[in-house]
């Protein structure tokens, strides 16, 4: 009983990057940053996203080493980020925290695109913010995204808490 939910991410971060959806519209990043709050064990707030990120990469297939060491180190970052939400837990702060780490997603993936010797980025500060520039409009779904599911998440199970705590006692007679 206790997998049933770690199982659940996984299989839902899997589905959402496999199925047919905007770009960078996933809950990847949505469910690193819950995990990192609201698991009691931090091992699988991180493992847990990076297996279902690992798993749908294996379907829709992989890509430049480069981009995958910054994508993966950025969910990292937002289950970390989510360690700190733990004590900080309001919904500005799960707004800023889903806000933070759509950004933090943005920088880093595409400073792996730029990196990448084979993006046709000139490896100069014009590169770099060509690169950036050009990658704005995934900005804005990764955004979106974050946004969206981390209030399914979090709204989710703040929910299912008052829900749990209102149900009157079953009687036994």
């Amino acid at each position: 009983m206790r997998f049933l939910l770690p199982l659940a991410f996984v299989i839902l971060g899997l589905l959402f990057r496999v199925i047919p959806h905007p770009a960078n519209f996933s809950p990847i990043f949505a469910i690193a940053l819950f995990g990192g709050t609201c698991f009691a064990d931090k091992r699988p707030a991180l493992i847990i996203p990076i297996v279902a990120l690992f798993l749908s990469d294996l379907f829709i297939g992989f890509y430049s080493p480069v981009v995958m060491v910054s994508v993966y180190a950025g969910l990292i970052l937002t289950a970390l980020l989510g360690f700190w939400l733990r004590n900080h837990k309001s919904v500005l702060a799960v707004f800023g925290a889903a806000l933070a780490s759509g950004i933090l997603f943005f920088l880093l993936s595409n400073f792996g695109v730029w990196l990448n010797p084979f993006s046709g980025y000139a490896r100069s500060a014009a590169g770099l913010v060509q690169c950036y520039v050009l990658a704005l409009p995934f900005l804005k779904t990764t955004l979106v995204s974050n946004l969206v599911y981390s209030a399914v998440l979090f709204g989710g199970y703040e929910l299912t808490r008052l829900a749990l705590r209102r149900k009157p006692a079953q009687s036994l007679a």
